[in-house]
């Protein structure tokens, strides 16, 4: 039986997917290096499929979504699956609760993703502290808070578009569901359905901190009770306090990890293109093309993530072609190759995961973002944080590959190539200075911890 003195016992409960479960898992292990005993709650699904690796330092448990044998694949539409997780998770999420009702450490704090709000009130009917944890920035919360108050009207019929603590947008900086109206309406009602129960929440986390983006924080801490505590990436790469902290620990792809190493070790300094888009992207066959031509057409040397179900796309013999030059792998562990010396820029979809791990590393950016928050945070890579450039989209919705050889040339040559690479290295060092001890990220979860633990 466990005996070990805790000073609480956190629960963590991420939406089913790789972008929502990594900070949640990270943040947990960030809580138990401050005392506490933090478990993880995923799916069954999930927890059956997923590429684990031990961690002693983090407990795991399951809850059900109803869709145990296949998960959100399993369901025939979004709103089916939310409805349906809401009514099992809820039970499930209850019968978790009282199994640790009576043992050493029962269940003081639930974190929920907001996209499954229905577990603070799961939370609440136990008197259990209930905190939300959102996994995009600050601003792109922000944004979705003023459509969901009526504070921002749609359609959007007059530009440009002020938000308090935000820069002033476009229509094509907006979040895709804003700026494409009618697009994806199930994932917008789910975006906006995030603010349906958080100020009742007794405190609103946000993977992002302070020193990123600060006129948005202090904006929104107006109207909530929010604490920025990121960057949630493994400590190995960031303040090295946590031990054996070098991966987040669960993946639902196989990493071909050894295979890029090995490759990117070959290389001179600098002289690397990454490509990734990330675990839910899928890019049109037209799209693929053109970065693949573009690449070939480069003078500089490439490593492209290409999952399985996107290989079908790549040109006819362009992996045997490109020889050394390039390499294309299914999956890889992203924090390695960002981290390795060879990568010179990171061409990516921007989805928030992906470039706070490229602002945590200090790499330059090329923004080809595709969809939701992806589009907001490619306009701060670009004219905020000022670490690369985005891409232009012709008129029928595709980056041309003359296009996105001339972005990777400003990133990769040049004085504005030298630009990007000293604002990286800056922001590297203000994301170690935030999670260290005594920085702003540390103190805001010494904070968090305060509110529902007696010291």
């Amino acid at each position: 039986m466990e005996n070990k003195a805790y000073r609480g016992h956190v629960l963590a409960l991420p939406y089913p997917s790789q972008g929502h479960i990594n900070p949640l898992l990270q943040f947990s292990k960030r809580l138990v290096s401050k005392g506490l005993k933090a478990t993880l709650a995923t799916t069954l699904y999930i927890h059956n499929t997923m590429q684990s690796q031990s961690s002693s330092s983090l407990q795991f448990d399951t809850i059900s979504d109803g869709y145990d044998e296949g998960g959100f694949a399993q369901a025939e539409s979004i709103h089916a699956y939310l409805n349906r997780m809401e009514t099992i998770g809820s039970k499930t999420l209850a019968d978790l609760i009282i199994k640790n009702k009576n043992t050493a450490n029962p269940i003081d704090c639930i974190i929920y993703d907001p996209f499954l709000p229905w577990a603070l009130e799961v939370a609440k009917k136990f008197g259990i502290f209930g905190a939300a944890f959102f996994t995009q920035t600050c601003a792109v919360n922000f944004i979705y808070y003023h459509v969901h108050y009526g504070l921002l009207k749609l359609p959007i019929t007059s530009t440009p578009i002020s938000i308090p603590g935000l820069p002033v947008l476009d229509l094509e900086d907006m979040p895709s569901f804003i700026g494409v109206p009618g697009s994806y309406p199930a994932y917008f009602e789910m975006a906006l359905n995030q603010f349906s129960s958080s100020d009742k929440a007794d405190v609103v986390l946000v993977n992002t901190f302070y020193e990123l983006e600060p006129e948005a924080v202090d904006s929104m801490s107006r109207v909530s009770r929010l604490l920025p505590i990121g960057p949630t990436i493994p400590s190995f790469y960031l303040d090295k306090c946590l031990e054996n902290d070098n991966d987040y620990g669960l993946n639902l792809f196989v990493s071909y990890s050894s295979v890029c190493n090995n490759w990117l070790n070959t290389k001179p300094e600098g002289s690397v293109i990454y490509l990734s888009f990330g675990s839910m992207s899928s890019l049109s066959n037209k799209q693929m093309e053109e970065l693949a031509f573009a690449l070939k057409g480069s003078k500089f040397h490439f490593l492209w993530v290409v999952k399985a179900s996107e290989e079908a796309k790549l040109p006819k013999k362009f992996v045997e072609e490109i020889g050394n030059k390039g390499l294309v792998v299914q999956w890889c562990s992203q924090l390695e190759v960002l981290s390795n010396k060879a990568i010179g820029c990171f061409l990516t979809h921007c989805g928030w995961n992906s470039t706070l791990e490229a602002l945590s590393l200090g790499v330059p950016m090329v923004g080809v973002p595709q969809w939701t928050d992806q589009t907001t945070n490619a306009k701060y890579v670009k004219d905020v944080w000022k670490v690369g450039v985005r891409a232009k989209v012709c008129e029928n919705g595709i980056v041309g590959r003359e296009e996105i050889e001339f972005c990777i040339k400003e990133v990769m040559e040049g004085e504005r190539g030298k630009y990007f690479q000293k604002n990286a290295k800056k922001w590297r060092e203000l994301a170690i200075k935030a999670i260290s001890e005594g920085g702003s990220s540390d103190k805001s979860i010494d904070e968090f911890v305060s509110k529902f633990v007696n010291s």
